[in-house]
């Protein structure tokens, strides 16, 4: 089953909110023949979008080819938090892998956050950035552990953008009583997730790179010089970069065999005026939950409910996109049980096992970065710049990743989705009880 096409009308951007709300560029032609260059980057998200800027800028001669339109995949349909830290939590990954390389990794997520805000400022990207993510416990048990999570970032990295938050507080910020507490990070934030990659690619065409759109890499040949055969023509590189994510399928198993697709969904309301909307979010930072599966949401520009949450068991999508966050939603917030749903839509990202970012150096001159575990806005867009510095001789902060243990999926591509449905029912037992 190839996700390129499965679910998705070739060529055309899903029916989202930010879709209908999108700074469209005029479309990139195909690829037309035989190209070279110095570097080819597949896939026209945020990590193929950063790297293509990166490289451009350092000077090289960049080519950048994508299967559907820039922003398409998981760039263009998230929930459009950019995160502190990893998708694993810094405590967690000091058990994991030791302190030192813990930090280091701390210090690279609060990189890849300043890389997204200083993008956003140095090429005027309207993607209604806003600072704050308020991370929500749904059990009472959770709460203690926020609090000294927040306490402990304070102390031991000096994050003092984060502080915990009790019952009574979150409460009133959330026009809730579903959750119990949690932290408030105001380094993080929101923005509209097409947008910003739009806005990338924008960058990345003006500063030389060639675009080339609905241009699908078939295969391609190790050796000095890189040739990737497309279903539009080839394209000769010293360089190959793969930035393809959840849509990898088997083009490289050695990805493939660590990094697996899953698909989320998300809604938007119907505008609710800026009071109930604020009745809803008070401060307008975006919010996520504690279920393992997490529910994630928060206020749209222009006054909306964007809501996200829910999973399938197979990589099909569901005819009735909305239903599994709509059930979502309503649980926190019964008083919108009145409310029209305008938009739907789902979406494929890229879990390891180990929820941390995939580095590979494939081979000499071929390098993959992929599987952030919804937690990619700001990583994609940081592995993008180290991609470009890594090809340019620098390899020192790909390789703290790249240290990184990320096993293999068990069972290899046969047993992937039923393993996928036994460890969400798992998760999703452990989340209701």
């Amino acid at each position: 089953m190839n996700l390129l096409d499965v679910n998705d009308r070739a060529g055309e951007y899903p029916p989202s909110y930010y879709a209908a709300t999108a700074n469209f560029l005029p479309p990139y032609l195909p690829l037309a023949g035989d190209v070279a260059c110095d570097v080819c980057v597949v896939g026209g998200g945020y990590t193929g979008l950063s790297a293509a800027l990166h490289l451009a800028q350092r000077g090289y001669d960049v080519t950048l080819i994508d299967a559907q339109r820039v922003g398409w995949g998981a760039s263009g349909r998230n929930g459009g938090q950019v995160g502190s830290g990893q998708r694993v939590a810094q405590d967690t990954l000091e058990g994991m892998l030791g302190k030192p390389h813990a930090r280091a990794l701390w210090e690279l997520a609060q990189a890849a956050k300043a890389r997204v805000k200083a993008l956003i400022a140095e090429h005027a990207i309207a993607c209604d950035w806003k600072d704050g993510i308020l991370h929500a416990d749904l059990k009472p048990r959770f709460v203690p552990h926020s609090l000294a999570f927040a306490e402990m970032l304070n102390r031991d990295y000096g994050y003092g953008e984060i502080r915990g938050i009790e019952r009574a507080e979150i409460c009133e910020m959330l026009g809730t009583k579903a959750y119990y507490g949690g932290t408030l990070d105001m380094g993080s934030g929101h923005l509209h997730a097409l947008n910003y990659a739009l806005g990338l690619a924008r960058a990345a065409a003006k500063a030389g790179v060639r675009i080339f759109e609905r241009t699908r890499m078939l295969s391609h040949s190790d050796g000095k010089t890189v040739r990737v055969a497309t279903d539009k023509g080839a394209i000769n590189a010293k360089f190959l970069i793969l930035g393809c994510n959840g849509y990898m399928g088997a083009i490289e198993p050695k990805v493939a065999a660590r990094v697996m697709p899953m698909n989320n969904f998300i809604l938007t309301t119907e505008p609710l005026g800026e009071a109930r909307a604020k009745s809803l979010i008070r401060d307008n930072v975006a919010v996520a939950d504690s279920k393992f599966v997490i529910n994630y949401f928060r206020r749209t520009a222009d006054h909306r409910l964007l809501f996200g949450g829910g999973e399938t068991y197979g990589y099909r999508f569901p005819a009735n996109l909305a239903r599994l966050p709509h059930k979502a939603m309503l649980e926190i917030y019964p008083q919108l049980a009145d409310v029209k749903i305008d938009h739907s839509w789902g979406g494929t990202l890229a879990i390891t096992m180990n929820r941390l970012p995939n580095f590979q150096r494939l081979a000499g001159n071929v390098f993959n970065a992929s599987g952030y575990s919804g937690h990619g806005i700001a990583m994609a867009t940081l592995a993008g710049e180290i991609l470009a510095e890594t090809v340019a001789g620098s390899a020192e902060r790909f390789d703290i990743f790249e240290k990184i243990p990320t096993p293999r999926f068990p069972g290899g591509p046969a047993f992937r989705s039923p393993l996928l449905v036994l460890a969400m029912i798992w998760f999703r037992l452990r989340d209701a009880f």
